[in-house]
């Protein structure tokens, strides 16, 4: 038999045996060669992966039965569980070293925000100077950022899930005075936000250009829910038995609180769409959390506010379960640094259309949240802590601490009530305005709902998944930078009365 033909059997061979038409040769005495990224996805108990980079991995080809053909794997799980630990341990300590120096230095400023900008700057500076050591650092985070992304909604929960305790002193008719300016409140930005976006286009009249992709992060899976569900039920017994078997009363009923708001996440995400709109998520942690903390308070006989108050301590030195879940907040604000990097060309292309709407639609809902309290009679510390409504909770929580008297558990609970009414209602409202312009779609959604408005939308629009996401980060800083103005806070001051 000829050469050839004995170098085609052997490529039919090979063809049948991987089940793939052989294309060419490989150099003698080696294997297929593909490549394997050690991200982690050997481990769906901390996985921050996603589904398409998932389906193309491939491990190396080794004879059947031979020993240790599992190791690959097994350390591409261990490499990428370490990568998250560390690339997201780098932010979170960053985090907090900035917000103590800036304690220590009694400056007014968001530390996290401050850290955002010199993060972005860096990679500006590396990407025009050195482009591939840029994106070496961008990698290096990503795993970081997808599990922030992943986990993202959870660290708006403790103030819902706390809001008992904060709308206990809250006279009704204020309650409801605050759902008119939510409600109210949420569709003007909206309208102003999407026509702005629309006259500035028609104005410029840029092209629209193709955005980086946006992974998603991957779905959660039987063995995260059944080794929470194991938490619960175990941490739950020991609470219920010896409450101060951790130390404190935070710190032991901290994993059955942790443990049931994870859980109600996981389940209303598994959700079909339908059903979401009538249980969101968040409400399903909001659910579980509060449901899980009557049922100790009635165990126990310390009855719901006591449990509730050990869920969000506000104490660094006694913890409980909203403590560690809004601990996060800063390190989601650092991370905006990344997703602006990657989509500078998107920011620079449609910079008329993104920065006008994130100036106007801000300052309308600073000022006219301060007009509508005043007008309606809604006591001045309520208008205050209600005035970043439409601002992210982590930047949030920071414009409040710039004024005297607000109430910053109501000023998260309310932002995260307003992301809730855009998640349900945005889409079929911006179908009721006539805003079909996915770019429009995208600023008007970030603008008025923040984080939850925009992961609503983009289940069913993903092409205008990048355009929120850019809003919704400049929208917080370009707030958070404007309240930081001393004459800007007297103002609004004066306008609340």
């Amino acid at each position: 038999m000829s050469v050839a033909r004995l170098d085609k059997t052997a490529m039919k061979i090979s063809a049948d045996f991987n089940g793939n038409p052989a294309s060419h040769k490989w150099p003698q005495g080696r294997g297929i060669q593909t490549p394997i990224r050690a991200t982690g996805a050997g481990s769906r108990f901390l996985q921050v992966g996603h589904d398409e980079l998932r389906s193309h991995r491939r491990v190396p080809t080794k004879p059947m039965g031979a020993k240790g053909e599992n190791i690959p794997v097994r350390f591409q799980s261990v490499f990428g569980i370490m990568h998250l630990i560390i690339s997201l341990g780098i932010i979170l300590v960053m985090d907090k070293f900035l917000k103590r120096a800036f304690v220590a230095a009694a400056i007014k400023f968001p530390s996290a925000l401050f850290g955002m900008f010199c993060i972005f700057s860096i990679l500006m500076i590396l990407d025009s100077v050195v482009p591939s050591t840029a994106m070496s650092l961008v990698n290096f985070f990503e795993p970081a950022n997808m599990f922030i992304q992943r986990w993202l909604p959870l660290f708006y929960v403790p103030s819902l899930v706390v809001l008992p305790l904060t709308v206990k002193d809250i006279p009704a008719a204020s309650g409801i005075k605050i759902l008119f300016i939510l409600v109210g409140g949420w569709l003007a930005s909206l309208s102003v936000a999407g026509y702005t976006a629309i006259a500035v286009r028609k104005i410029v009249k840029t092209e629209t250009v193709s955005a980086e992709p946006m992974p998603k992060p991957s779905p959660f899976s039987q063995i995260e829910l059944w080794a929470w569900t194991g938490i619960f039920v175990s941490s739950f017994v020991l609470a219920v038995l010896y409450p101060t078997a951790l130390g404190t009363n935070a710190k032991t009923c901290l994993p059955f609180l942790l443990a049931a708001t994870v859980l109600g996440y996981m389940v209303g995400s598994r959700w079909q769409s339908d059903a979401k709109k009538a249980l969101h998520p968040i409400i399903c942690c909001i659910l579980s959390a509060d449901l899980s903390a009557l049922a100790y308070g009635y165990f126990s006989q310390s009855g719901l506010d006591a449990v509730l108050g050990y869920y969000l301590t506000k104490l660094s030195y006694n913890p409980g379960a909203g403590d560690i879940l809004m601990g996060f907040l800063g390190s989601v604000i650092i991370s905006f640094a990344f997703s602006m990097f990657k989509q500078r060309k998107l920011v620079k292309k449609h910079a008329s259309e993104i920065f006008s709407s994130v100036v106007i639609s801000t300052i309308f809902s600073l000022y006219s949240t301060a007009l509508v309290g005043r007008l309606i009679g809604l006591e001045p510390a309520l208008t205050i802590s209600i005035l970043p409504r439409c601002i992210t909770v982590a930047l949030a929580l920071s414009v409040v601490s710039f004024f005297e008297g607000a109430n910053a558990s109501l000023t998260a609970a309310v932002v995260v009530l307003t992301g809730l009414i855009g998640a349900n209602f945005v889409q079929a409202m911006l179908n009721k305005l006539r805003l079909n312009d996915p770019i429009v779609r995208g600023i008007a959604t970030a603008s008025s709902s923040h984080g939850l408005g925009t992961a609503a939308l983009s289940v069913k629009e993903p092409e205008a998944l990048p355009f929120c996401a850019i809003t919704y980060a400049l929208t917080g800083i370009f707030g958070s930078l404007i309240c930081s103005v001393p004459a800007v806070r007297q103002s609004l001051v004066l306008v609340v009365g």
